[in-house]
C-alpha cells in the first residue's frame, strides 16, 4: 500500500512539474512566468512536506490528536409536562422534574486541564463529567465561561500534565487539504474519520444569538452526533477547528460537517481565561451578503455589504456608509459576510483596524477604532450577577443591544443551567424588559423578585432572534 501511495504521489509531483514546464515556455510575459514559477515551487514544497516518505500522515496525526480529545457526559434536570398542561396558562402544576443525559466531545487545549467544547454540548447541564482517552479516570468539570456568539464553551478539570493539541492558524488552511475529525460519535470513543476541506467561510444559520459569528470550515470527513466539540485536525496533528454541526436530513452524516475555525477558538480561550468573558470589538455596522444591485454598481461579487451604520459608532466615524462593500480587513481578503464577522471577532475593544472598501467602483481605505458593547474603548467588564436558585447569570443589557432591539431598558440572562430559569424554558440571551408590568433595569433587583416570587408572574422581553416574548407562570 505504501508503495502504491508513493507511486501516486510521484506521478502527481511529475504532473505538476510538467505543467510548470509547459507554462514556462508557452509565451507568458516574464512577470507572469515568475509568478507562476513561485506558485509551483510553493505547491511542490508544500506537497512534499505533506507526503514525507510517501506515507500520508493520517496515522501520525491520529496518534497525536486522539489522546487530546475527551468524552463528555452531561446530566440536566428538566420539567416534564403532562399532556393537559396547556390548561394552566404557562405553568403545569402536575409536571414533574426528570433527569436527562447527553454526550459529546471536547479538546484539551492546555496541559493544566482547560478543555474546549461546544456550548450546546454543556448547555443547561447540572453536572459535566469528563472521561480522558485512556479511560483511567473521570473528572467533574467546571464551566469557566461561554461564547454564545460562536457556540463555544471552556471547561476546567483539576489535572496536570495532560496531552494537549497545538492550535494552528486556520487562515492557512486550504480548500482541498486533508483533515481528520476526532470525537466520540454514538458513544464510540476515540473515533477518527478523514476527509478534505470542502469550503471555508460557511454561514449555515444555526447559532441562535443576537450577534452570531458563523464562518465554518466545511469538510466531508464523517461527523455524527457525539462528534460535537471534538477536534478537526490537519496532517501535522494540529487543531484547525472544533467540530460543531452536520448537514443532514437523517440526523447522521450524509457528506458535510462544519467546524469552528481554530483562530476563533484561540481568541475565545484566551479571553475566557484572562478576563472571564469574551472581549469582542464592535464596528458599529451591520454587514450582509452582496446583493445584485450592489454587485452591479461596485463590479464585484466578493466582500461584505454595509447594510446599516450606527449613529456615532466606529464605522460612521471612519467614513463608512450604507452600500459600501468591504473587501479587506487588515489586508486580509473578505469574501463574504461570514469572513468579515470572523476577522472582526479576532480583535478587542480599542483595537484599530484598517478596512479596504469599494464605493461606486472606487477603492477606498479607512481605519476604525473598535469599541466594547457599550460603545466605549475600555475592555468589557464582567458585570454578571449570578443566582444559584435561578440557575443563571444576569447583567444589564448593553448599549449595543438596546440600540439593536430599539428598547429603552433590559436585563439579559446568560449561562443558564439547573434552576428556575431553565424550568421556565427561557432561552440563553433573553432580555427581560418587564416583570409584572414593572421595567427591568437592575440585575440584582430582578434576581430578588424572581427568587421570592409567589403567585402569578408575567414576563415580557426580547428573544435572541429579536422577537418579543411573553411568559405567564404561577408559583
Amino acid at each position: 500500500m505504501k508503495k502504491i501511495i508513493l507511486n501516486i504521489s510521484s506521478a502527481f509531483i511529475f504532473g505538476i512539474a510538467g505543467a510548470f514546464v509547459f507554462f514556462k515556455f508557452n509565451g507568458e510575459s516574464p512577470t507572469e512566468s515568475s509568478f507562476r514559477q513561485d506558485a509551483m515551487k510553493g505547491l511542490l514544497a508544500n506537497y512534499a512536506n505533506k507526503i514525507g516518505d510517501g506515507n500520508l500522515s493520517f496515522v501520525l496525526a491520529s496518534k497525536i490528536s486522539t489522546p487530546c480529545v475527551v468524552f463528555i457526559k452531561t446530566t440536566a434536570m428538566v420539567q416534564q409536562r403532562n399532556p393537559f398542561g396547556w390548561f394552566f396558562d404557562g405553568y403545569d402544576p402536575f409536571g414533574s422534574i426528570g433527569q436527562v443525559s447527553s454526550t459529546g466531545s471536547g479538546v484539551i487545549v492546555r496541559k493544566d486541564g482547560y478543555i474546549v467544547t461546544n456550548l450546546h454540548v454543556v448547555k443547561d447541564a447540572n453536572t459535566i463529567e469528563v472521561v480522558l482517552n485512556n479511560k483511567k479516570k473521570n473528572y467533574t468539570a467546571k464551566l469557566i465561561g461561554t461564547d454564545p456568539s460562536t457556540d463555544l464553551a471552556l471547561l476546567k478539570i483539576e489535572a496536570d500534565n495532560l496531552p494537549n493539541l497545538v492550535i494552528a492558524n486556520s487562515d492557512d488552511l486550504q480548500v482541498g487539504e486533508w483533515v481528520i475529525a476526532v470525537g466520540n460519535p454514538f458513544n464510540l470513543t476515540s473515533t477518527v474519520t478523514a476527509g478534505i476541506v470542502s469550503a471555508k467561510g460557511r454561514n449555515i444559520n444555526i447559532v441562535n444569538n443576537q450577534f452570531p459569528i458563523e464562518s465554518f470550515i466545511q469538510t466531508d470527513a464523517a461527523i455524527n452526533p457525539g462528534n460535537s466539540g471534538g477536534a478537526l485536525v490537519n496532517l501535522n496533528g494540529e487543531l484547525v477547528g472544533i467540530n460543531t454541526a452536520i448537514f443532514s436530513k437523517t440526523g447522521s452524516n450524509t457528506g458535510y460537517g462544519f467546524a469552528i475555525p481554530s483562530n476563533i477558538v484561540s481568541k475565545a480561550v484566551k479571553d475566557l481565561i484572562d478576563f472571564g468573558e469574551i472581549q469582542r470589538g464592535y464596528t458599529g455596522l451591520d454587514a450582509a451578503e452582496i446583493d445584485e444591485k450592489s454587485e452591479t454598481v461596485n463590479k464585484t461579487n466578493e466582500g461584505a455589504l454595509v447594510l446599516n451604520v450606527s449613529e456615532g459608532g466606529p464605522a460612521q466615524k471612519g467614513g463608512l456608509k450604507t452600500g459600501d462593500i468591504i473587501i479587506k480587513v487588515q489586508d486580509k481578503p473578505i469574501y463574504s459576510k461570514a469572513t468579515f464577522d470572523e476577522h472582526i471577532s479576532y480583535y478587542r475593544p480599542a483595537d484599530k483596524i484598517k478596512i479596504s472598501y469599494i464605493r461606486n467602483g472606487e477603492l477606498k481605505e479607512t481605519t476604525i477604532t473598535l469599541t466594547n458593547k457599550d460603545g466605549e474603548l475600555a475592555l468589557n467588564k464582567n458585570n454578571n450577577v449570578s443566582s444559584e436558585k435561578l440557575g443563571a447569570n444576569f447583567a444589564p443589557a448593553s448599549k449595543t443591544e438596546l440600540q439593536k432591539y430599539r428598547i429603552a431598558n433590559g436585563v439579559k440572562v446568560s449561562n443558564i443551567h439547573q434552576g428556575l430559569i431553565a424550568n421556565m424554558n427561557i432561552e440563553d440571551g433573553f432580555i427581560f424588559t418587564k416583570l409584572n408590568g414593572k421595567l427591568c433595569t437592575d440585575a440584582k433587583a430582578l434576581i430578588q423578585e424572581l427568587e421570592n416570587v409567589n403567585g402569578k408572574i408575567q414576563i415580557e422581553g426580547v428573544g435572541s432572534d429579536g422577537g418579543t416574548r411573553y411568559y405567564n407562570f404561577y408559583y
